[in-house]
């Protein structure tokens, strides 16, 4: 058995972006850039106001103070205007500031009388309300660096520079393969000896949270030629493999002997933790696979720890969940040296350990926000005492 954080290193050395694809702007929301993006057009492409007023040359007002009001500059308008010497222009917020104007001062602070305006802004200064050229972004400027977030401002961002298409790291193809005689699909009456299918649901929900999209669940008996070729099948078309179940020591445990058959590598198998000890990781060329205990609460625990950094990081950029350091509400004692991840409620302030931890319960996973690590070398802690959280909604 290795140690948590030898297994987070070893899974670490596998993980790759996928190969970039362009994908239309739209829709894009959640995916990271891959190339770095330069605007070819200047934002505002034209001197602009900011606001609804009155457009004119400063020194023109300083000289004269009450300026002839004549003609006027409507957003969208495509008609070019140049200002007349000593005269002032209607305007509104987003239109062209007409070329020998350099200040816009808003209506609320102006009269007009006999076509003359008069500007009672005694603070206004040269150039105000007027969005120059360029000052949002300029033709040839970085726009956004490889590696960002597209969320969606920066896909509104991207819009007002033009933008229609960019090159994303996608999302990973992911096959889910739940292995048992005992599994029957819920909405179905239970017949003795089985048990629903909690981790097909479990596991797609997760992978919908993080963006994939690509989900492919297959179930199969426990038996080894039917194994081998889901997973065979399994490995042509995906990214990600996980299996549930089938990762111990049983007499119908066969995920080891299958990864074998298929040509997998293993990278590690079984870790000093609770729970999901028998958690199986192995490699074929660029495909990644995870064997996953079959208890519901272990295959969540294995997910949010070691399969979801691994979804980020082949979306481009590795991501975990945030973690913390706040103090634990109440005692907790371990034996066994093995680091422990207890499901857990943090009320901001501390974080508790919920009842039931055993790894078949969900319905304590259901109320948790957090996982509380509890490191191998610990073996008792107080009430106060620091521990890490990795809260499961960021």
């Amino acid at each position: 058995m290795i140690s948590v954080s030898e297994a987070r290193s070893i899974i670490q050395k596998y993980i790759s972006a996928l190969p970039a694809k362009p994908m239309m702007l739209h829709e894009a929301l959640g995916f990271f850039i891959a190339a770095d993006i330069f605007s070819t057009v200047d934002i505002p492409a034209y001197p602009q106001s900011s606001m609804d007023g009155y457009a004119f040359s400063f020194e023109d007002w300083k000289r004269l103070t009450a300026l002839s009001v004549h003609g006027e500059m409507a957003a969208g308008s495509q008609n070019a205007q140049s200002l007349i010497a000593e005269t002032a222009v209607r305007i509104f917020t987003g239109a062209a500031v007409p070329e020998g104007a350099d200040t816009v001062v808003m209506q609320e602070k102006t009269k007009v009388e006999n076509g003359q305006l008069n500007i009672t802004d005694e603070q206004l200064q040269q150039g105000a309300n007027v969005r120059l050229k360029g000052s949002e972004i300029k033709a040839g400027e970085l726009a956004l660096p490889a590696g960002t977030l597209l969320t969606p401002a920066a896909i509104g961002f991207l819009a007002g520079i033009g933008i229609t298409e960019v090159m994303v790291y996608p999302s990973p193809s992911v096959s889910i393969i739940i292995t048992g005689n005992e599994l029957q699909k819920p909405g179905h009456s239970l017949k003795y000896g089985q048990v629903y299918d909690a981790n097909s649901f479990s596991l797609s929900a997760a992978l919908r949270q993080c963006g994939v999209d690509q989900i492919r669940i297959i179930q199969v008996p426990d038996v080894i030629e039917r194994l081998n070729e889901a997973l065979s099948d399994a490995l042509q078309q995906s990214d990600l493999v996980l299996l549930t179940g089938g990762v111990s020591v049983g007499d119908y445990d066969f995920v080891l002997q299958s990864a074998q058959h298929c040509g997998i590598t293993t990278r590690f198998h079984k870790l000093k933790q609770r729970p999901g000890k028998p958690l199986f990781f192995g490699t074929k060329e660029h495909q990644l696979i995870f064997g996953l205990p079959g208890n519901p609460s272990s295959v969540l625990t294995c997910f949010y720890m070691y399969v979801l950094p691994v979804i980020h990081g082949l979306k481009g950029k590795p991501h975990v969940l945030k973690k913390q350091q706040v103090p634990i509400a109440q005692t907790y004692q371990k034996n066994t040296q093995l680091t422990h991840f207890l499901k857990g409620w943090y009320d901001g302030n501390n974080a508790t350990p919920l009842g039931a931890q055993e790894s078949y319960r969900m319905r304590s996973f259901a109320e948790a926000n957090c996982l509380i690590e509890i490191d191998e070398q610990v073996t008792k802690l107080n009430e106060g005492d620091l521990v890490t959280i990795h809260l499961l909604s960021n």
